[in-house]
């Protein structure tokens, strides 16, 4: 057995999400805030058998899509952020998956 952990845009999990759970998929969804852009992200916590494993990642890869975006102010992002020290754009989107492996399942 395996728990994915997949952190996704917010503007992608819920297509995300329901493509998985149309497909037999058990996903629980926890809104999470990313580090360096301090925007919402969506953690996505999906249990399934190991040899489904790349069924999810490609679901996940149809609809978790890159887009560009412009940072945030520095001012922000907190003390110690110069004025220009970020890129105009930066890439977000897409999925960032762990795959852990699973000891044991317990519905109680």
């Amino acid at each position: 057995m395996k728990l994915l952990l997949a952190i996704v845009n917010n503007d992608d999990s819920a297509r995300a999400a329901a493509a998985l759970t149309d497909r037999g998929f058990f996903v629980t969804k926890l809104s999470t805030t990313g580090g360096f852009l301090m925007v919402g992200n969506t953690t996505l916590l999906i249990g399934t058998e190991d040899n489904c494993v790349d069924e999810v990642k490609k679901i996940l890869a149809k609809f978790c899509t890159t887009r560009r975006s412009a940072p945030p102010p520095t001012e922000a992002l907190g003390r110690g952020m110069k004025h220009g020290s970020l890129p105009n754009e930066v890439t977000v989107g897409g999925a960032t998956v762990f795959v852990l492996n699973v000891e044991e399942t317990i519905k109680i």
